[in-house]
């Protein structure tokens, strides 16, 4: 079963993002900013992050740098999902090494056809 990786300073779209997801069957992982993800990457490195952009403490950018960096840290097919969509955003994304990019609200389809797209479905 693939993993992924969902993080996100709301527990709600947390939540529906598990639903989804499991739905789709990843066992998914949860956290709340960056800084926990990336501690939960250097445990076990998911095959798919679902990353939101603006979050406390460190924000998705700077978690999708750090992650990068790590042992095996390219691995990770990481999909941005957020509500900063201007291309200045979308391009620091690709830079830092996003896969893919979905803003919000986003629902089941949208998340299937993004992964199937990126080769985690």
């Amino acid at each position: 079963m693939k993993t992924c990786l969902v993080v996100d300073d709301s527990k709600v779209i947390r939540m529906v993002a598990r639903k989804i997801l499991q739905e789709l069957d990843f066992e998914v992982e949860e956290a709340a900013d960056g800084s926990l993800a990336l501690e939960a990457c250097k445990i076990k490195l998911p095959d798919g992050v679902l990353l939101d952009w603006n979050m406390p403490v460190m924000d998705g950018l700077e978690f999708l740098r750090a992650l990068r960096s790590l042992p095996g840290g390219k691995r990770p097919i990481v999909v941005f999902c957020t509500t900063e969509n201007d291309m200045d955003h979308i391009q620091k994304a690709i830079e830092a090494g996003a896969n893919e990019y979905i803003m919000k609200p986003f629902d089941s389809e949208i998340i299937q056809a993004k992964f199937t797209q990126v080769g985690l479905l």
